[in-house]
């Protein structure tokens, strides 16, 4: 199973302008942190301009939040960068002639949306601000 790390890295991408605000804004250096390629941060940066979440010049390598943290959700953020597909999969291959074959598909639908709509809700409560806050605690403690 392939997982996707791509609202890890936006978030972290967001974190590390708001933290190194004053540093090496640099694709190369955000990459570095988050250890990928340059340019899958260009391509997240591009998504987060488009969704007005960062603000970026050409030519500068200046990237910026372009609302307080406080005011950008986790949801935002899951918003912003196109994840195509829901959180929870069912198998679509069952038998259909089996009691559960048949049925475990629409059962775990109705639950899965259930159980999506809450972390949903969740998502919306939690803002950038306050993953940034507990970054810099942990960073504190060690």
């Amino acid at each position: 199973m392939k997982y996707s790390y791509k609202l890890s890295d936006a978030i972290h991408l967001l974190s590390y302008l708001k933290v190194y605000q004053d540093g090496d804004l640099s694709s190369k250096a955000i990459a570095a942190s988050i250890e990928s390629n340059p340019s899958v941060v260009r391509q997240l940066m591009s998504d987060l301009r488009k969704a007005g979440l960062i603000d970026t010049r050409k030519g500068a390598a200046a990237p910026s939040l372009a609302k307080d943290p406080k005011d950008i959700s986790l949801l935002e953020i899951y918003q912003a960068i196109n994840m195509d597909h829901n959180l929870l999969h069912v198998d679509p291959k069952t038998e259909p002639k089996c009691i559960v074959g048949g049925n475990i598909q629409n059962t775990l639908n109705n639950f899965y949306n259930e159980i999506e709509l809450a972390a949903f809700t969740k998502m919306s409560q939690i803002s950038l601000q306050d993953v940034i806050s507990d970054i810099l605690k942990r960073n504190q403690s060690k």
